[in-house]
């Protein structure tokens, strides 16, 4: 596994499980200093006594002033280098059925977290002039996809921010990027997974199936493949790439 160029001190929002506990394991085995964000603080510090992280603090990304306060006490340990804005959650239905309130929730937790976790890093990376902010996206955040037309609202606004921030921050060594997994194997899956199971009687294979055929290569992405292409872009290989929105989804996009 490739390391990181120096002692870098990478902050994960969402990090307790699923894609963000993979990211933050990947990122500490590779040398980093890791804190993880989450609502729970089982499953956060569940996620330290493992190794996957070494610190950890309670916020919700949805609350601005609790995303702010656990990442100014984290940055006391260390300045933050690294944001990865992964947290986030996704409903289904048609849209018809998919009032103010269900947009509200997509938006808050899918873009609005992204938006307050920058604000809160953003500042000590211009004044250090380095940085490397990743959003976790999706494909639903570069296409559509039927009965998730707020969740994939949702990411292709993330997608529109990551574009515009790293067009602002270009004379700096500060890259944003975004990271667009098609469906992969994770607990938030499962959800959709079952889901399917109980709206059409399909099997569980049978429903695991139905998300894998938008993959090309037929199979779910595993969370380690978003893991190691999001520390390639944290790696001084990267410093080049900003902007962009990296699709991991077997050629699906």
């Amino acid at each position: 596994m490739p390391g990181l160029p120096h002692s870098l001190h990478a902050l994960v929002t969402g990090g307790g499980r699923g894609i963000g506990r993979e990211i933050a394991s990947t990122l500490a085995r590779a040398g980093a200093t890791v804190t993880v964000i989450g609502r729970n603080r089982a499953t956060l510090d569940a996620a330290v006594a493992a190794g996957s992280a070494h610190f950890a603090a309670v916020a919700d990304v949805v609350d601005q002033a609790s995303v702010s306060a656990a990442i100014a006490e984290a940055a006391v340990r260390q300045p933050i280098d690294i944001l990865i804005a992964n947290a986030g959650i996704a409903e289904s239905a048609p849209f018809g059925k998919s009032d103010a309130a269900l947009f509200k929730r997509m938006m808050d937790v899918n873009f609005m977290g992204v938006v307050h976790a920058v604000h809160a890093v953003l500042p000590a990376m211009r004044d250090q002039r380095y940085g490397r902010i990743i959003a976790v996206a999706s494909t639903a955040g570069l296409k559509g996809y039927a009965y998730v037309s707020a969740y994939s609202a949702a990411k292709h606004a993330v997608v529109g921010l990551v574009r515009s921030l790293a067009l602002e921050l270009a004379g700096t060594r500060v890259t944003v990027n975004a990271v667009c997994p098609g469906f992969t194997d994770t607990d938030l899956l499962a959800g959709s997974i079952d889901n399917i199971m109980t709206k059409t009687g399909r099997s569980h294979e049978q429903a695991v199936a139905e998300l894998a055929k938008h993959n090309p290569q037929g199979r779910l992405v595993t969370p380690s493949e978003v893991a190691d292409t999001v520390l390639w872009l944290c790696g001084e290989g990267s410093g080049s790439i900003t902007g962009q929105a990296i699709v991991v989804a077997g050629g699906e996009i």
